[in-house]
């Protein structure tokens, strides 16, 4: 049923329903604006979803009553609403967020969706955000699509039929970009020391911001490499236009690169639009360490707030305070682990911009563990790389205090001398 606004396509939603909000780059701003201007009329409708873009005005403390929100990984967007009661954070590994929904511990009423124009066989693409809105998709009872002719059509899981559909708006605006930044000399280091790492042949998962860039950028001397990743971008998209990835040597899919999701800038977009060798597919499939080790040599580069001298990862929150989510993380730690030749790496500044440590004796109050002390293998910061598989804690902690900054270790070695 073509609608004549959004505030008629959203009209159907009713108070109480949990609504499913297409997340990243696909985040369908007009119908969400629409929603929220039907705030008067609803009470308890919860939103859930992955990081959004906009300006995610539901989770507001005047709309406290009429929504609440549960976000599966916190964006920019929600965190100074973190605080609010109506709006909550649910940990769960990414991989794992489709059986929510398909399994109906946390079932959806409606899905909110953001879709390109339908094929000559009435086919619409997901474009750049497959990851849970398949799931999202294939058991919420409505859904209700903004069809947009600059989503790029993306080869894989995405498509959804016309008939899949029950309410859609028309729009014609950029989806949004972002642009990579420029990377400092800390992370250049970085991105140098986690290159070394990376053998000819080596499937790659990494996210997007600096440190992923900078090892990105060190990698243009490399050959053979692959993508089997959770999402990625820019740094990426040069690499396989140089044909330093190829994804000639992996044994899942290969020739495609493989993601549930991507965000980058119009480049990216124009790239993947109708290309077969690129594959958006289910990140329950994508994020499944039993398919993730099966490639060669897998090398997954995550980052982290914040690591302890026995190897804990703080990777979601400052202390208490949700940044971010668990998201694919131990996924593709667990994956690269039990991959031929793999290598799992975390990867970060010694500091933090105000200049605290971010090696640290102990983790903040209140702070989430990611990724245990057992998963850990490589970690790396400007100071070089340490592999922590087969040391025993004080191995350890003398390893990582050497990759903290210079100006840390001595307070580091006081900390961990006063604790024995």
């Amino acid at each position: 049923m073509r609608c004549s606004s959004a505030a008629e396509a959203v009209s159907v939603i009713t108070s109480g329903q949990r609504v499913f909000v297409h997340g990243g780059a696909a985040t369908p701003l007009f119908l969400v604006e629409a929603l929220v201007g039907e705030a008067a009329r609803l009470t308890d409708v919860e939103l859930i979803h992955l990081h959004t873009s906009g300006p995610g005005a539901y989770a507001r403390p005047e709309h406290s009553q009429s929504f609440r929100v549960a976000n599966l990984f916190v964006g920019e967007n929600m965190r100074p609403f973190m605080g609010n009661g109506s709006v909550d954070y649910l940990p769960c590994f990414l991989s794992e967020i489709p059986t929510l929904f398909r399994s109906g511990r946390r079932p959806l009423g409606v899905a909110l969706i953001q879709v390109s124009p339908p094929d000559r066989h009435g086919y619409c693409s997901l474009g750049v955000s497959v990851d849970v809105a398949r799931a999202a998709v294939d058991t919420a009872p409505i859904v209700i699509a903004q069809v947009n002719p600059r989503m790029p059509r993306v080869h894989g899981d995405g498509l959804i039929h016309t008939s899949q559909i029950h309410r859609f708006i028309e729009v014609d605006t950029p989806i949004p970009e972002a642009a990579p930044g420029q990377l400092s000399d800390v992370e250049r280091a970085i991105g140098q020391h986690v290159a070394a790492l990376i053998d000819d042949g080596a499937t790659l998962q990494m996210g997007i911001g600096a440190v992923p860039d900078a090892v990105l950028a060190a990698l243009h001397g490399h050959q053979h490499l692959g993508i089997h990743t959770e999402m990625w971008s820019d740094g990426a998209l040069a690499l396989m236009k140089a044909g330093v990835v190829d994804n000639s040597k992996k044994k899942v899919h290969p020739g495609k690169t493989v993601s549930s999701f991507l965000i980058g800038s119009r480049a990216v977009y124009d790239y993947v639009d109708d290309n077969p060798s690129v594959v958006q597919l289910d990140v329950a499939y994508v994020n499944d360490p039993g398919v993730i080790m099966r490639n060669p040599r897998v090398t997954a580069i995550n980052s982290a707030v914040e690591v302890d001298v026995t190897g804990q990862i703080c990777a979601d929150s400052v202390g208490s305070r949700v940044i971010s989510g668990v998201g694919g993380q131990m996924d593709f730690m667990r994956g690269a682990s039990l991959s031929a030749g793999g290598k799992p790496i975390i990867a970060l500044p010694s500091r933090t911009r105000s200049g605290q440590s971010r090696i640290v004796h102990q983790l903040k109050a209140g702070a989430g563990v990611v990724t245990t002390r057992a998963h850990v293998h490589y970690v790396a910061t400007e100071f070089g790389v340490v592999d922590l598989y087969g040391k025993t804690l004080g191995e350890r902690a003398r390893a990582l205090i050497g990759l903290a900054h210079p100006e840390c270790r001595d307070e580091l070695e006081r900390a961990l001398h006063a604790a024995r």
